[in-house]
């Protein structure tokens, strides 16, 4: 891998290091430090995740006016105000309104990072988006388990190792990202291709692709929420539940090798990886749907872990293939709202059907979701076929 490319990985497991102190506490402290309601704790988080949306769409534009450089700068300077704030005046309603500035402002950092990534190790494919998910989950396995201890000492101190934590990615992003070339910047190339042929099937073929990326986080997240919540009423404790975590984090960073030699020998066509994975998906939410114990729902984790492996990095693969010149940023901004939507809507849903009509219909609806996600992988590029083969005739 190019040098570049490892400054990029190291800013981003410093970077979800950082907030990965915070967002697993944030209901904690919220409900517990701050006496809100649960409902009230979830309202919040989805402001800092409906910001963070929005910061994906405005990070991956400006990624293509200005650059990456300047433009994952002023997402962190976003966030650094937000964090500062945070540290220092944390009642209710500073701490509801600097948690989504620190969405907004972390949102316009991803895209950026990835269109960067793909654009400074292009031949590298797959492998360069691939690296920057190992990073960013490897932060999120240091962030978690450091978190714990510090809360357990000072819940304070949580906001002061974030806000430390940004300003190291503010110092590493100053001097190691200047003079790192990428494809951003304000290029007017697109405007001499084709916008209303292969541009426009190019970003359909992309929204098409998402709708199942969307449906698939949407279902994953579960796990972090219903599922959760299941494994509790079932009788396994907390430990043995973080425990599977601690599974998933260390088989994305140790089960790489396994990874490369698969995809070198099966990996076809990273269409191919993603239908892969999507059964493997379903595979998981089958066995969780029938587990009764903890062995159960860690050959879930296991299983699942295999599964977005092969997802998570091919679609901001995909996007950087199917991106024009000067569009990279606003491809990858949309892969990155499509993840955080997932996210922020698969809680909500969740509960409303657990609720509505408990947890075995709940996983059989997931599975239809993962159907449907297959089917709109499947058939994304059909309209690029097309218009290469009349293209071609």
């Amino acid at each position: 891998m190019p040098r570049s490319l490892w400054l990029l990985i190291i800013g981003m497991v410093v970077n979800v290091t950082g907030s990965s102190f915070l967002w697993p506490l944030n209901a904690i402290y919220i409900h517990d430090h701050l006496g809100k309601s649960l409902t009230t704790a979830g309202f919040i988080l989805m402001l800092n995740s409906a910001a963070s949306v929005a910061g994906n769409l405005v990070g991956g534009s400006l990624f293509d006016r200005f650059g990456g450089y300047k433009s994952i700068l002023l997402g962190i300077g976003v966030a650094l105000l937000a964090l500062f704030g945070l540290t220092f005046w944390n009642s209710f309603t500073p701490y509801a309104i600097f948690l989504t500035i620190a969405g907004f402002g972390a949102g316009i950092i991803f895209p950026a990072m990835y269109a960067m990534s793909g654009a400074v190790w292009k031949e590298g494919g797959r492998r360069a988006f691939n690296a920057i998910y190992v990073a960013q989950n490897f932060g999120v396995a240091v962030g978690a388990a450091l978190g714990g201890f510090v809360a357990d000492y000072s819940f304070q101190l949580i906001f002061v190792a974030n806000l430390v934590m940004y300003i190291i990615f503010m110092f590493i992003a100053f001097f190691g990202y200047k003079n790192i070339a990428d494809r951003g910047g304000a290029q007017t190339s697109i405007l001499q291709e084709n916008p209303s042929a292969g541009m426009n099937k190019k970003l359909k073929a992309l929204l098409i692709l998402c709708i199942g990326y969307l449906l698939c986080w949407g279902a994953y997240v579960q796990w972090q929420t219903t599922i959760a919540s299941y494994t509790q009423e079932i009788n396994i404790t907390l430990t043995q539940y973080s425990l599977l975590w601690t599974v998933n984090g260390a088989m994305i960073v140790l089960g790489q090798p396994v990874l490369k030699v698969f995809l070198n020998r099966f990996g076809r066509s990273l269409k191919s990886q993603m239908v892969l994975g999507m059964l493997i998906f379903v595979v998981a939410f089958i066995v969780a749907a029938n587990s009764g114990s903890f062995s159960g729902f860690l050959a879930g984790m296991i299983i699942l872990t295999a599964g977005e492996m092969l997802i998570w990095p091919a679609v901001p693969t995909i996007a950087s293939e199917l991106a024009p010149k000067g569009r990279e940023g606003f491809y990858q901004g949309i892969v990155n709202s499509t993840a955080t939507g997932g996210r922020m809507i698969g809680p909500l849903l969740g509960g409303i059907l657990v609720d509505l009509y408990g947890m075995s219909m709940l996983f059989m609806i997931l599975i239809g979701l993962f159907v449907i996600s297959i089917g709109t992988t499947v058939i994304y590029d059909r309209g690029i076929k097309r218009l290469e083969h009349s293209v071609s005739r």
